[in-house]
């Protein structure tokens, strides 16, 4: 579901460049964390492509399709003022995903030192495939600093209280795949 291109923004119009930033990730489940970011992230550009990994590996709870629709539904929900936002799968190496996209900005979220240490790596790699490309690290609010997808589904899992952690809709996304 692509949008129409948005004239140019306030922020564009300040810095004389039109901005487009890629925040990626598996969203499996998308998080009250993750939506924080995008929150956050709309502020500094003028355009941001939630980009859905398929991410195979990770042996996700929801199917591509899901997580993409679970996204759409959440950012939509988000009613950011004059936002662009455009949520979309992706399957290819990252670096050539924000090329074919016209990005000159990837967007990650922290948590922990942890986070960094792996986030740093991933952002010297993507600088030396493309070195245009900027890494854009938005610390987590204090009150996500703890969620994470993969604590989400095991709690979820487990039975226990997710809804603090996740919108409503995901939430009932997440008992219904766990039963509970």
């Amino acid at each position: 579901m692509a949008k129409k291109p948005q004239p140019p923004s306030v922020k564009a119009e300040q810095t004389g460049r039109y901005r487009t930033g890629i925040y990626p990730g598996t969203f499996d489940p998308v998080t009250n964390g993750h939506l924080d970011i995008i929150g956050r992230a709309m502020k500094m550009v003028d355009k941001l492509v939630v980009a859905v990994a398929v991410n195979a590996g990770k042996g996700p709870l929801f199917s591509l399709k899901e997580r993409v629709a679970m996204c759409r539904r959440e950012v939509d929900n988000l009613k950011i003022k004059n936002a662009d936002i455009e949520v979309v799968p992706f399957d290819t190496l990252l670096m050539d995903f924000v090329t074919a996209r016209g990005a000159d900005l990837i967007v990650r979220g922290l948590r922990a030192v942890s986070d960094f240490e792996y986030e740093f790596q991933m952002a010297g790699m993507n600088t030396r495939i493309n070195g245009k490309v900027e890494t854009l690290f938005l610390m987590a609010s204090e009150r996500n600093q703890f969620i994470a997808s993969r604590l989400v589904k095991e709690v979820a899992s487990l039975g226990g209280d997710i809804s603090s952690f996740v919108p409503a809709a995901v939430n009932r996304s997440v008992r219904i795949k766990y039963k509970t």
